[in-house]
């Protein structure tokens, strides 16, 4: 990160597969960005997609001009894609969020008075009063989800009711610290950035956000996934009880 900038706020966009999206949600947030009176960037880390979300990116280069495209040919993760994205960020401040905009960037106009009070990073969450969730899900992956966010809070870090949300925006000294120590590269990234925040003294402000999926719940997380996710939550565990986010 570029401690000499004059960019105000980074959004960075993961994107894998995302051709049916992509489009509109990088319209929806230029569109946002052009009218506020502060400097800003977009950063859209594409993990190695197989569709058409590279030569759609590439094209709006065209037109959006605070476009920054990182083009990764293989598929690592979305956690690596977002620690990527940070890393290169040059904003005051970061906020990733979901190539699908299934969190609008207008949440943001509730996010910034909390910035202001103190908190160094304020995240999205669908489990607290207010959330509104918009999405068909499968029985299993009601219950399975529901199941994975008490493990996670009991295991990790009690205090955040939603720890998998994108839509987290980060003060530029605290991207930096907790990014840096970043390890996990895939779905469970969102608890560990989590757990090493807080581990190093930041203030976290989780706000109810409006989240919409436009997939339907064929794009969600498999069960594989959460297996995945699982062994990854158990791996974060061992590194905090070892004081290697110390």
């Amino acid at each position: 990160m570029n401690m000499n900038n004059q960019i105000y706020l980074s959004v960075i966009i993961p994107a894998y597969n995302e051709e049916s999206h992509i489009t509109d949600t990088l319209i929806d947030v230029s569109r946002y960005l052009s009218k506020q009176n502060y400097s800003s960037e977009i950063i859209v880390v594409n993990d190695g997609s197989k569709d058409k979300t590279a030569e759609i990116v590439e094209k709006m280069r065209l037109t959006i001009h605070n476009l920054r495209f990182i083009n990764n040919q293989k598929n690592q993760g979305k956690g690596a894609s977002v620690k990527q994205g940070m890393i290169s960020a040059n904003g005051e401040y970061s906020i990733y969020i979901d190539g699908d905009n299934a969190i609008n960037i207008n949440h943001l106009e509730r996010f910034w008075p909390y910035i202001n009070k103190g908190y160094d990073i304020v995240i999205g969450s669908i489990k607290l009063p207010g959330a509104i969730v918009e999405e068909e899900y499968s029985d299993y992956r009601k219950i399975l989800g529901e199941l994975s966010k008490y493990l996670i809070r009991i295991m990790a870090i009690w205090e955040i009711h939603d720890t998998q949300r994108a839509f987290k925006i980060f003060r530029q000294e605290a991207a930096e610290r907790i990014f840096s120590k970043q390890t996990i590269m895939r779905w469970g990234f969102d608890i560990e950035i989590l757990v090493i925040a807080k581990r190093l003294g930041y203030k976290i402000k989780e706000l109810p956000v409006k989240w919409t999926n436009p997939s339907g719940a064929g794009k969600g997380v498999s069960f594989v996934g959460y297996l995945n996710t699982l062994k990854e939550l158990f791996q974060i565990k061992w590194r905090l009880l070892k004081g290697e986010y110390d």
